[in-house]
């Protein structure tokens, strides 16, 4: 956890779950930390909890609304005037089968999950470029690594990043920029409460995969080494992350398996 010593990190989905841990570790290790999320009281809060709270941001932001984001970059920039490590934590997941997501729906978590990360990156990138350092963090899942019931718009989200930050961690090496890219399985947050169903109404449910998996505080230790490390993608999780190997080895043996786990 050295490696955050006196960095600037920016976190988004900083509210609650991973991203509140991840913004509670980083302080802890003496990181100044710019929490961002859509509930900018929740952040607040966590923030007055935080040693050193002085030396911290609270920065709304909506994902679904990237307009601004390079209003806030500067901001940033401003008060700190450089970013060391950007997170890009914040989300929405879905429980709800494709033949029942409406396209709404589809779009929406697609412009949450991707367009809205990929376009605080587009803000931020100019000024790690001029300081010809940074490291870019991106969560996406496990779902990014294969598909899987009742998570198609999330999974084809999760699988756009990769496509994106593996072109350009090649594009950006030469500038000292690095990018991690996180696959968390199934963590004891509450993501499942919170996912989209058909509607877009919240699923409102604490699915059992949830509920018995990894510690946020856990997932959170494992991603920061990573990070240290400048490892260019991390699995996280209990034994479920090796389906990611067996699907790569064993094709057939995998989908014999995937086929039979719960969706909940």
């Amino acid at each position: 956890m050295g490696y955050l010593t006196n960095k600037i990190v920016w976190i988004t989905g900083a509210s609650s779950g991973i991203g509140e841990e991840m913004v509670r570790q980083a302080a802890k290790a003496g990181a100044s930390v710019v929490l961002s999320a859509r509930n900018t009281a929740a952040l607040e809060k966590i923030k007055a909890d935080l040693p050193n709270a002085s030396n911290h941001l609270c920065l709304g932001l909506d994902l679904e609304h990237s307009e601004n984001f390079p209003e806030l970059a500067k901001k940033v920039i401003d008060q700190y005037g450089r970013i060391d490590v950007l997170i890009n934590n914040g989300g929405l997941s879905q429980r709800s089968t494709a033949a029942e997501t409406s396209l709404e729906i589809d779009r929406r978590i697609m412009e949450i999950n991707y367009f809205g990360n990929i376009a605080l990156t587009k803000a931020v990138l100019p000024y790690m470029q001029a300081q010809k350092s940074g490291h870019i963090v991106v969560i996406s899942s496990i779902s990014g690594k294969f598909g899987f019931f009742l998570r198609s718009a999330y999974s084809a989200s999760k699988h756009a990043l990769f496509g994106f930050y593996e072109s350009l961690l090649l594009e950006e090496e030469h500038n000292n920029i690095h990018v991690t890219m996180v696959c968390p399985g199934k963590i004891n947050t509450n993501i499942s409460l919170n996912a989209l169903n058909g509607e877009g109404n919240s699923h409102g449910v604490m699915d059992h995969n949830q509920e018995t998996g990894m510690s946020a505080e856990e997932c959170v230790r494992q991603m920061y080494t990573a990070v240290e490390k400048k490892k260019k993608e991390v699995l996280i999780g209990n034994k479920e992350i090796l389906a990611v190997k067996i699907k790569r080895l064993l094709p057939r043996l995998f989908w014999k398996i995937i086929k039979k786990q719960s969706a909940t």
